[in-house]
């Protein structure tokens, strides 16, 4: 009777033996997870900073006509009276006598060289004057801003200020890691911007934005 239960008794500890070592096993492989994951983050948030772009907008850097901009035209030849007119949707705008001109993307003062340009032979005196009476520009910013969304501005405006504008930086977005894109010659291109000098107070080369940018905030792991 005892020569029976004895490998009853070995089989059972055998099956113990065997849960405690998938247990182990089991524990090792959260373990292991949980490292490779850990690590997956450490590298997504620690990425190689993008270069700066190249040609950055300044405080006073010449305004380029958008769709929206609202521009008058004033005219030296009294025979043609003075237009105000909003640049529309195509970028275009409808004059006298010359009829569609593309104004969007151009300079106030290349636009009013090429007006004075048309109305040679048109007009007695061609002399034209081009001025904004309206312009704004849009900034996209999203990912961890307390609010994320366009930023409208009228007047030179730094990476910083449209944060701002978008309530800043939330608790879990990382000043450190902001990505700015714009388009620059028909492509996508992105730099990598770090405001945590800025919002300590340490003087800083104010990075400006300009129409279309899209500003990034990417997530805090620490």
């Amino acid at each position: 009777m005892m020569q029976n239960k004895r490998p009853l008794w070995d089989d059972r500890q055998l099956a113990g033996a065997d849960r405690v070592y998938r247990k182990r096993a089991l524990r090792s492989s959260y373990c292991l997870f949980s490292v490779l994951l850990f690590a997956a983050l450490m590298c997504g948030g620690c990425q190689s900073p993008l270069p700066p772009l190249p040609n950055p907008p300044g405080p006073k850097t010449a305004v380029r006509l958008s769709p929206g901009d609202v521009i008058k035209v004033s005219y030296a030849d009294e025979s043609v009276p003075d237009q105000t007119q909003k640049i529309r949707r195509d970028g275009r705008v409808s004059l006298p006598l010359i009829g569609e001109v593309t104004a969007a993307g151009k300079r106030v003062i290349a636009f009013q060289h090429e007006l004075v340009s048309r109305y040679e032979g048109q007009l007695e005196n061609s002399e034209v004057l081009v001025t904004l009476e309206n312009g704004s520009a849009t900034v996209t910013v999203s990912g961890f801003a307390n609010r994320p969304g366009r930023v409208v501005f009228d007047r030179p405006t730094t990476v910083y200020q449209a944060i701002m504008e978008a309530g800043g930086v939330s608790d879990y977005g990382s000043p450190s890691n902001i990505h700015l894109t714009r388009v620059i010659n028909g492509e996508q291109r992105a730099e990598t911007i770090n405001l945590r000098p800025t919002i300590h107070g340490k003087p800083t080369k104010p990075k400006y934005v300009q129409d279309g940018d899209v500003i990034y905030i990417s997530r805090s792991w620490f």
